[in-house]
């Protein structure tokens, strides 16, 4: 189930990469894009938050935020930044049309309050390890891209490009992304999903 919060960031992360993808070059192409990116990360959120639930975990989306720069302590904003929403006009401009970055939400993982009470007694610690995480964040790659080959089947071909380009860029293992969280949770996983969605990516170049 989604928060207020949720929704809200979903959407417009929705709209801004809907206007990058289609350069706004119509209202109906702008809406369709917008409706297809909205429904792909829908998609990723569901199967995060449906791997969050069997390991009774809870999953918060939101959009990539940052505080600190480089890795000097001090260089850092005096609040966090929503750099999930400049990002992809910034490298939209700066490649000169030519890459559309998808990789703009996060999420946080937390144990809920019966995790440790059932599994290791009341009192005991119920953190989400870094292996979960990385679980939870490759479910939603593994669905997205299960989800751009069922688009394909049925002719949803813009649709599957958009599906096999987030799943992409989201496999990056760096910031607080999913393929980070991947990578650190299980760097043999991380590996096998790098290449799927490279290839994914590869083959988008070939469907029309």
């Amino acid at each position: 189930m989604l928060t207020r919060k949720e929704f809200l960031s979903i959407l417009i992360i929705s709209i801004v990469l809907g206007v990058i993808i289609s350069l706004v070059e119509n209202e109906i192409i702008f809406l369709k894009t917008t409706l297809f990116v909205f429904i792909v990360i829908l998609v990723n959120t569901a199967a995060k938050k449906a791997a969050g639930f069997y390991l009774d975990t809870d999953i918060e989306v939101k959009i990539w935020e940052m505080k600190q720069f480089w890795v000097q302590k001090h260089i850092h904003a005096k609040n966090y930044i929503p750099v999930g929403i400049f990002a992809p006009l910034i490298v939209k401009f700066i490649s000169i049309g030519l890459i559309n970055w998808m990789a703009c939400l996060t999420f946080d993982a937390s144990g809920k309050v019966y995790r440790a009470a059932r599994r290791h007694g009341i009192y005991s610690f119920s953190e989400v390890s870094e292996e979960e995480m990385g679980w939870i964040a490759a479910s939603g790659t593994v669905v997205t891209i299960l989800f751009a080959v069922l688009a394909y089947l049925i002719g949803q071909e813009t649709l599957t490009k958009i599906s096999l380009a987030y799943a992409f860029f989201n496999i990056i293992p760096a910031f607080d992304w999913d393929g980070a969280k991947i990578f650190f949770g299980n760097v043999t996983l991380w590996s096998f999903l790098a290449v799927i969605s490279l290839i994914g990516l590869v083959a988008t170049f070939a469907i029309i």
